[in-house]
């Protein structure tokens, strides 16, 4: 019986580093979808784990299929929501004026071009109730919100992957 939980626990003590490794789910595979939304480490060990024990992660990156594409791209999040979480105060502040150096610090760490910036600035300026809904909103929730705005805009959509 000892065998089996050392067993058990080996196995986690495996799986927790590719966890942390797939930017918590990620965006792509079964997994991915099975557990979209859901937050917490269960969900996030589930996906992971449904990811690598169907292989559909890795057929969908080859196929294009699950979610997942073969642009050749791996894009992390983790820069723009620790930018968001330590600066969230003056990052409201800028994007409710449309203007500021913290909301064009943003735009440089999303890759938002010259030409699409004052794009940029006047979207997050119309869409600020919905990226800071409430005073004390969560970064992830404003960073979820940014994403979505960005992404339902024809022009800045290209940019929604770096949010």
């Amino acid at each position: 019986m000892k065998t089996k939980w050392i067993t058990v626990l080996g196995a986690l003590v495996a799986v927790a580093p590719m966890t942390a490794m797939a930017d918590n789910v990620g965006t792509c595979g079964w997994g991915s979808k099975l557990f979209d939304h859901q937050q917490g480490v269960a969900p996030q060990v589930l996906a992971v784990t449904t990811n690598g024990t169907s292989g559909s992660q890795t057929f969908g990156i080859t196929s294009g299929t699950s979610g997942c594409t073969q642009d050749g791209v791996v894009n992390s999040t983790w820069k723009t929501a620790m930018f968001i979480d330590g600066n969230q105060k003056k990052l409201a502040r800028d994007m409710a004026k449309g203007q500021g150096e913290t909301l064009t610090s943003l735009a440089s760490l999303i890759g938002i071009r010259d030409r699409d910036r004052d794009t940029f600035y006047r979207v997050a300026q119309e869409h600020f109730t919905t990226i800071f809904p409430s005073e004390g909103v969560s970064p992830d929730r404003v960073r979820a919100s940014l994403h979505a705005v960005v992404a339902n805009n024809a022009r800045l959509a290209k940019y929604s992957s770096h949010i």
